[in-house]
């Protein structure tokens, strides 16, 4: 479904409003290619067009939202929206009052376009498995063309496509011995391909290697950008949305209180403009082009959506009160001269399973598995076996932290729940003194 299509059909159930009703739109729409590879060759691949239209209706204090697929059909598609309309107009007679019911009564449209034309699924993954010949590469390709439409009978008319490619794969030596890696992005590069790869075969190498056992302790470490990815991903639990602030369920509590802080190099953004996902909100609020969270190592700014800020009385600044399109400030650190800069200690270029530990003390736990090595006089001598770290954010993005590389990597969300993700981060990866290992 297009713009044009997706406006036409919320008009003609606007058009059957009656009295004070309200009705918002939402289209949430993609034309998708995934390609499943095991030991680097295709073993499943299809093509996914899937479209979706919710209806929010709205009388004065109350409110009822329903979901109906979409066909492409506009006659039948017509149909199915009128027959939702008037479920939801059955159902909202019922319902009470909802006290956070928000919404935006400012008529607005935009049209965003963001990544281009790529080249399709079966040029680059032909392109992918002659590139990686002689790896046993495990991974999933997805991409293609995303869409979000709003419309209501307010007069807010938005759309939001996005173009884009995502690669998540891993290359194994054998049993659990593996390396992993990730490229997706807005624009197919051949070179950034080839020097992922080169990556792999030099981590596979030094996975054949004897691995070492390292005992519980502290141990000077650089986390790479996908490690750093984890820890992220933890502060969005509660980290940045209004409620757990005003709660006091956050783990960033003792920052807000300004008894700890992060490092002055530490400055955390979410990123509206730059990311994936749309500048709007299924209410009708428009987002700004970012809002600061962390500055300089002290907290900035919550995350507001639209019932948190009926709630406390803030503007609504997000979708949600987790990032989708996180931006994490560079540093001066060149990616060519983290190992003589680590000198000594750990590589670590995944982790996994992370939770809190200790949410009050923002302390995380999680596992390193894949891609983790011991490093010795800047030279990576041999892989780690699984250990488990367990420290507070307080230590690795604070007092610890010596280092944040000049380069970042672009991660997109290879989740694929109700649709392909739309959330994204741009992350350095981190020089620490140390982390610790609990076992």
């Amino acid at each position: 479904m297009n713009q044009d299509t997706f406006f036409a059909l919320a008009d003609r159930l606007q058009a059957g409003l009656a009295g004070t009703e309200i009705l918002f739109c939402n289209l949430g729409a993609e034309a998708s290619d995934f390609v499943r590879l095991n030991r680097n060759r295709i073993r499943q691949a299809g093509h996914v067009r899937s479209a979706a239209l919710g209806l929010n209706l709205i009388d004065g204090a109350r409110q009822a939202e329903g979901r109906c697929d979409l066909t492409g059909d506009a006659r039948q598609d017509l149909v199915r929206a009128r027959h939702l309309l008037a479920r939801l107009r059955e159902r909202l007679v019922h319902v009470p009052d909802d006290p956070y019911l928000h919404y935006s009564t400012e008529a607005s449209e935009s049209h965003r376009q963001v990544g281009e034309a790529i080249p399709s699924a079966e040029e680059t993954v032909a392109e992918l498995i002659a590139a990686a010949e002689g790896l046993d590469l495990v991974g999933i390709w997805a991409s293609g063309a995303i869409d979000e439409g709003l419309a209501s009978s307010l007069g807010h008319r938005h759309w939001h496509q996005s173009l884009s490619f995502n690669l998540d794969w891993s290359c194994y030596l054998e049993a659990d011995k593996a390396v992993k890696a990730g490229l997706g992005g807005f624009h197919w590069d051949t070179a950034a391909l080839n020097h992922k790869l080169d990556a792999l075969r030099e981590g596979l190498r030094i996975m054949a290697r004897p691995a070492r056992t390292l005992d519980p302790g502290r141990y000077r470490a650089y986390l790479a950008p996908a490690a750093v990815n984890e820890l992220t991903d933890m502060l969005a639990w509660g980290g940045f949305d209004l409620k757990s602030h005003r709660t006091h369920q956050t783990p960033l509590l003792l920052m807000t209180r300004g008894e700890r802080r992060f490092d002055p190099r530490v400055t955390l953004r979410e990123e509206h403009a730059r990311g994936l996902a749309a500048g709007f909100t299924a209410e009708g609020f428009v987002k700004p082009d970012r809002v600061t969270l962390i500055e300089g190592g002290i907290f900035s700014q919550c995350l507001v959506d639209a019932r948190d800020g009926k709630e406390y009385g803030e503007t609504v600044n997000a979708a949600s009160g987790s990032p989708e399109s996180l931006g994490f400030d560079a540093g001066e650190l060149p990616m060519a001269e983290v190992l003589a800069r680590l000198d000594t200690g750990l590589y670590i270029g995944n982790l996994w399973y992370c939770n809190w530990s200790d949410p009050n003390d923002c302390r995380a736990t999680g596992m390193t598995r894949f891609g983790t090595y011991w490093v010795e006089n800047g030279e990576i001598v041999s892989p780690v076996k699984v250990m488990r770290f367990d420290d507070s954010l307080y230590h690795l993005l604070g007092d610890r932290l010596e280092g944040l590389t000049r380069e970042r990597e672009l991660i997109l969300s290879a989740q694929t729940y109700d649709g392909r993700s739309t959330d994204s981060a741009l992350l350095p990866g981190l020089l620490v003194s140390g982390i610790n290992l609990a076992l």
